[in-house]
């Protein structure tokens, strides 16, 4: 039986980092610890956040890495505890928004911090954590609404913890923190969300009011031209404010559940050598992941043909690897440094990934080996 929720507030719209200073005071935050990362503190953003504050914050850890590791997290947990804050604000794009959940967690909680993924079961360990802020700089993750986080555990393992505990008290998303945010991660970001919608659609998990949620947000991204706008004019402000609303109803619909996509973009991932972009990475697979799944869910691909406005026999894998060409996402994991050596690993630890299960089809590993080898070019 279907158990449907969403979510928390969220504060959107342009402008809506003056809400900040009123946020914290009533979530009870006096002492905040801003986490993000280095580059949002060079541009200045960090600046504006501070500023719209209004107060000193206790502490900030400006050094986030993109893919978030459990080592980090425990030198940032330290920091947070030192600082004597009582709550922390996400700044940022998704690593430092699961950045801030992995350090609210371990601050709260006495277990190692792999206790608590989800494959295992931990979810039910999961309490209340410190309250948390989530100010997203991108339009993509959607991590500033959703129930989960990814960590890089010291293991090896890219983790997903899962947990309504881990949706952030509150969400300030103000599409002007994007304007500026550069062609190319406004492509991987955007394709993120929009991967986030088609993937939650595809689930056969039922949820009808995050399937609907998904269908909007590829047809505000994708049936507009939204993605498309925002990358080719970063200051465009309606484009920037739409992609940012697809990017935050990709997180209200992936309650559902995600799928292939996501299961190879994770285990992918997880080669810190390879420094690989999350977003890029969906782009790539998303176009072969759904040849493979057409004739799973054919009522659901007609609609998805509509929300992307392309004619009723038109090929969704076509269609968006046509888009990629379009926003200048590279054409293959070959382009991005993965090679064939790279693939059994992957395959394997797709298999094992929480979005493995959302597929609408199953998957085998043979599968998911022969969608690597086509997606390597």
């Amino acid at each position: 039986m279907p158990v449907i929720n969403f979510l928390t507030p969220c504060i959107f719209d342009s402008g809506a980092l003056k809400q900040l200073e009123v946020t914290a005071k009533k979530l009870g935050i006096t002492r905040a610890f801003i986490v993000t990362d280095p580059g949002i503190k060079a541009v200045g953003i960090l600046d504006k956040v501070i500023a719209a504050l209004g107060s000193t914050p206790a502490g900030i850890f400006a050094e986030t890495v993109a893919n978030p590791t459990e080592k980090q997290a425990k030198i940032a947990t330290q920091a947070y505890k030192d600082s004597g804050a009582d709550g922390i604000i996400a700044l940022g794009g998704g690593s430092s928004m699961d950045h801030a959940k992995a350090i609210g967690l371990m601050a709260s909680h006495d277990e190692p911090l792999e206790t608590y993924a989800a494959l295992i079961g931990g979810a039910k360990k999961i309490h209340k954590i410190p309250p948390l802020i989530a100010i997203p700089t991108t339009a993509g993750t959607g991590s500033e609404v959703s129930i989960g986080m990814i960590t890089t555990m010291e293991n090896g393992r890219k983790e997903t913890f899962a947990s309504p505990f881990l949706i952030p008290s509150t969400a300030i998303c103000d599409p002007d923190l994007t304007i500026g945010l550069p062609a190319f991660l406004t492509a991987a970001t955007g394709m993120d969300a929009v991967t986030h919608c088609i993937e939650a659609v595809l689930t056969p998990t039922v949820n009808p009011p995050a399937e609907g949620i998904g269908y909007d947000g590829v047809t505000r991204a994708l049936g507009g031209d939204w993605l498309k706008r925002a990358v080719k004019d970063g200051n465009d402000t309606e484009a920037r404010w739409n992609m940012m609303m697809a990017s935050y109803e990709g997180a209200l619909a992936f309650v559902k559940g995600l799928g292939g996509v996501h299961a190879l973009s994770h285990a992918a991932g997880r080669l810190h050598e390879k420094k690989l972009h999350h977003g890029t990475l969906n782009a790539i697979f998303l176009p072969h992941i759904l040849r493979f799944h057409e004739g799973s869910a054919d009522e659901k691909y007609a609609r998805l043909r509509t929300a992307m406005g392309l004619k009723p026999k038109a090929d969704l894998g076509d269609a968006i690897q046509d888009l990629n060409d379009a926003i200048g996402i590279p054409k293959t994991l070959s382009d991005i440094g993965l090679t064939a050596a790279d693939g059994p690993g992957i395959v394997d630890f797709a298999q094992k990934d929480l979005a493995h299960f959302g597929n609408p089809r199953t998957m085998g590993a043979d599968d998911y080996a022969r969608v690597y080898e086509i997606a390597l070019g």
